[in-house]
């Protein structure tokens, strides 16, 4: 089968550097974290910015045409024929990497300051940086296998974010329970790539979109549920939205970064990358749209009856991903992202706001005991 391409094929060094940055400054910290101390918040702050500033100036090359393909395709490697492994950067990816390497930014240098004193000070810049990493690895890959490690590296790091106080049980508690909850997803996807490996022999984005026409309604169906699996966990749906409350068990800007700017938003990016599969199948969009609309009300409704300040802000995610859910599932792609542009900047406000309040009573987290 030809090959399809969504972006423009060629060179683009700033696409690969912005990439790989966050990586570099994880090692650095993991291997120089003794000598490093308190530069270590300082050095990722750097890496992280520093992405966050090629991802601009690679804007025209990210919004750049030329016939059918719009932005930015680097190919990295070719394992087999329809097998190519490589990066896409368009105006879908580079919406998600301003707020993973902007947002990612700003949450990394309030932690400069939030986190001193702590014991494990380069590891946890490390976990952070790495965590950035993940997230762009699963917004720049431009196919399904490239997209699933990235999604499973995210799982990985947040796994180690949420646990990083692991002297506590709650926290060890809290981190298990997102991994092995995120696992089920995992799998859902692996089910849903394996159909489409099978059917299309392929794993390119451009060319399993190309292909889906040719596809028996049943068989988009099931590879749409099935990756839908993978979005339900990632993103706390109903009824894979426990782990979300007790991940607040990590540092405050642990939570910021999850819930505001980065691996609760997957499932949204997840959907609307896939929107020529989901377009293809009126029945796919409902069963999104349904647990999209659910999942905003139940948020909703279990964050009134919650007195841990961290933990109502976690219901507040899961409500507003929910319309996010809910929008792209019925075709609202715009709304649905925009959405997501908005909520990550005042969700990480919030989060960030709250660390400044429970610093300044001693780690209370109880509202009924922050007087006003």
């Amino acid at each position: 089968m030809p090959h399809h391409l969504l972006g423009v094929p060629g060179s683009y060094p700033l696409v690969v550097a912005l990439w790989l940055l966050p990586l570099v400054g994880a090692i650095l910290c993991w291997v120089f974290g003794p000598q490093l101390r308190g530069l270590a918040g300082w050095l990722v702050s750097a890496f992280v910015g520093a992405s966050f500033v090629l991802a601009a100036l690679s804007w025209n090359a990210a919004t750049q045409t030329a016939g059918a393909a719009l932005g930015a395709s680097q190919m990295l490697g070719t394992w087999m024929p329809g097998f190519d492994f490589g990066l896409l950067l368009d105006p879908l990816s580079l919406i998600w990497t301003f707020i993973i390497t902007g947002v990612g930014f700003l949450i990394v240098f309030y932690s400069i300051g939030y986190m001193e004193g702590d014991r494990a000070y380069a590891r946890f810049f490390a976990y952070m940086s790495f965590f950035v990493f993940a997230m762009l690895t699963l917004v720049l890959s431009d196919n399904w296998v490239g997209l699933l490690v990235g999604w499973g590296l995210v799982g990985v790091a947040s796994y180690f974010l949420i646990g990083f106080w692991f002297q506590r049980p709650s926290a060890v508690a809290a981190a298990r329970k997102a991994f092995v909850i995120n696992v089920i997803g995992d799998a859902g996807m692996m089910f849903a790539i394996f159909l489409i490996v099978a059917n299309v022999h392929a794993i390119g984005f451009g060319d399993v979109f190309s292909a889906a026409g040719g596809l028996s309604s049943s068989l988009v169906f099931w590879i749409c549920a099935t990756l839908f699996i993978g979005a339900i966990a990632k993103s706390a749906q109903v009824p894979l939205h426990t782990w979300l409350p007790d991940a607040m068990e990590g540092p405050t800007p642990v939570s910021a970064l999850i819930h505001a700017a980065t691996m609760v938003t997957a499932g949204v990016y997840l959907v609307a990358r896939s929107a020529p599969l989901w377009n293809h199948n009126p029945q796919a969009q409902v069963l999104v749209g349904t647990v999209g609309a659910v999942t905003a009300l139940v948020g909703a409704i279990l964050g009134t009856a919650q007195w841990d300040i961290k933990r109502i802000l976690a219901y507040s995610t899961m409500s507003q991903i929910g319309y996010m859910i809910m929008a792209v599932g019925v075709g609202a792609y715009e709304g649905g992202i925009a959405l997501f542009f908005t909520h990550a900047f005042f969700k990480a406000q919030l989060f960030l706001g709250a660390g400044l309040i429970i610093h300044a009573l001693n780690n209370e987290q109880d509202v009924r005991r922050m007087g006003g």
